[in-house]
């Protein structure tokens, strides 16, 4: 991704989330120099990734592949220095763009409609007893294309076909567990801005997706960065 493309989703994202009265803390204003600056004091936010995160899966189409992100807490699997067994984002989503089919083995997670445009959720089952081999030799579940899934929506728990889209209003919650495939996307009518609780998160080693796919974009710098992704920071200044 250009880097003036990355600067403009973010500027319609705080834009969102103004409309939205959605309010951020103040290190996801922080400019390059003046992180540059700070202490060991915020090794949380460099340590666990929190902040800006933008991304085409690697692709190069983000217009129908993508996705924008604040991670805006997290702890850190197998570090008792951070010790949140939870986190949060908010993302943005906008019409056309798909997040794409995966699973997770072992986070559950809350996807919320915090304002905006509908979300179109589809789900399938993993199934733990077939593999599917992808392109690149990686082996990860194979999806169920017969049984039922069971959904969790706001406290009421019921079945669809796999397959069958699913549509959260705002408002809507809906609850993903472990080896379950999901994926969505947002119709026609513009962004969606999208909430999310969940367990730690591992973006590392606890995305399968279905076809194999990058979870950060190859930057091309073609302007000044308007804000810090979450995996430009500098070292801490001692």
């Amino acid at each position: 991704m250009k880097r003036s493309e990355i600067n403009a989703v973010i500027k319609k994202f705080e834009k969102l989330m103004d409309d939205c009265c959605f309010k951020l803390p103040p290190y996801l204003s922080f400019t390059k120099d003046e992180w540059a600056e700070k202490s060991h004091e915020y090794d949380e936010i460099r340590d666990c990734e929190l902040g800006w995160d933008v991304t085409d899966y690697g692709e190069g189409h983000f217009d129908t592949l993508g996705l924008a992100l604040i991670t805006i807490r997290n702890g850190k699997l197998g570090d008792s220095q951070y010790a949140k067994p939870y986190a949060e984002k908010i993302m943005m989503c906008d019409s056309g763009q798909v997040s794409p089919m995966h699973y997770h083995e072992n986070k559950v997670e809350d996807i919320i409609n915090r304002g905006g445009n509908d979300i179109i959720f589809t789900f399938y089952n993993a199934d733990r007893t077939r593999v599917h081999r992808q392109e690149d030799g990686r082996e990860i579940f194979e999806k169920d294309l017969v049984n039922d899934v069971l959904i969790y929506k706001d406290g009421r728990h019921y079945k669809v076909k796999a397959g069958e889209p699913v549509r959260i209003h705002n408002g809507e919650s809906i609850t993903l567990v472990p080896y379950q495939y999901h994926e969505f996307i947002i119709p026609e009518g513009g962004p969606s801005l999208i909430g999310e609780v969940s367990a730690v998160n591992d973006d590392h080693t606890d995305n399968y997706f279905y076809e194999p796919l990058g979870r950060f974009p190859t930057i091309e710098e073609d302007e000044p960065a308007y804000r810090v992704l979450c995996t430009e920071y500098p070292k801490a200044k001692d």
